[in-house]
């Protein structure tokens, strides 16, 4: 029953802003992603799995300027005014993490059971050349995340994951430690690979082997 980390999740203002970010930062230039309708979001993806966590990506999100509203709030707290008025005036950055599981509707339970409500299951899904990526997610109406960003968010694939179609990209994800998670919501989750702490900051810290070298990515 344990929860893997999925991958991990940085916010840009503007998609382009969050490519140059990631090749100025990390030394490469993420893969293609697609676009999430039922968001109004549009991201690019970059693999990172390593033997401590495999199938683990990058994803670089943004709003998609081109979608219609899409009636609903923006799942990763990308509604969040003061979120968006720091991306544009600074660089993109570290907001969260997507853990996986094969149990979503347990895990759910088991946060809900701990006095954490991580949100509703969402099905979604995206065509991409080699077919559909199909999955479900929990998402808060808010759009609120939890912890500062430390409690995961939990996603349940149906069918292949991403990674399998993604070219190796130079980067390794070594290490990541939460903060702030309640110790009750760690045992239900048990993060594998994962330090997770009751407290103190950054929320989020994520260590990575790159082109340039290792490079630690914090959250605010």
């Amino acid at each position: 029953m344990t929860v893997w980390v999925d991958h991990l999740v940085v916010a840009a203002a503007t998609l382009a802003q969050g490519v140059a970010w990631c090749e100025a930062t990390l030394g490469v230039v993420p893969g293609p992603g697609g676009r999430h309708a039922l968001f109004g979001t549009h991201n690019r993806l970059a693999k990172m799995a390593s033997e401590a966590y495999p199938d683990a990506y990058l994803e670089i999100i943004a709003v998609d300027p081109d979608a219609p509203p899409p009636g609903r709030v923006r799942w990763f707290g990308l509604d969040d005014p003061a979120l968006q008025a720091e991306l544009q005036q600074h660089a993109p950055r570290l907001v969260h993490v997507v853990a996986r599981s094969t149990m979503l509707d347990m895990h759910r339970w088991g946060l809900i059971n701990v006095g954490l409500q991580p949100g509703d299951p969402v099905s979604a899904h995206r065509e991409t050349p080699e077919g559909r990526l199909a999955w479900q997610i929990l998402v808060r109406a808010d759009g609120r995340l939890l912890c500062g960003g430390a409690l995961p968010t939990l996603i349940q694939w149906q069918g292949r994951h991403p990674t399998a179609a993604m070219a190796a990209s130079g980067l390794a994800l070594q290490a990541l430690t939460l903060r702030g998670v309640p110790e009750r919501a760690r045992d239900v989750l048990r993060l594998r690979g994962v330090q997770v702490l009751a407290d103190g900051t950054p929320a989020l810290s994520a260590t990575l082997a790159t082109p340039r070298g290792e490079i630690v990515l914090e959250s605010a």
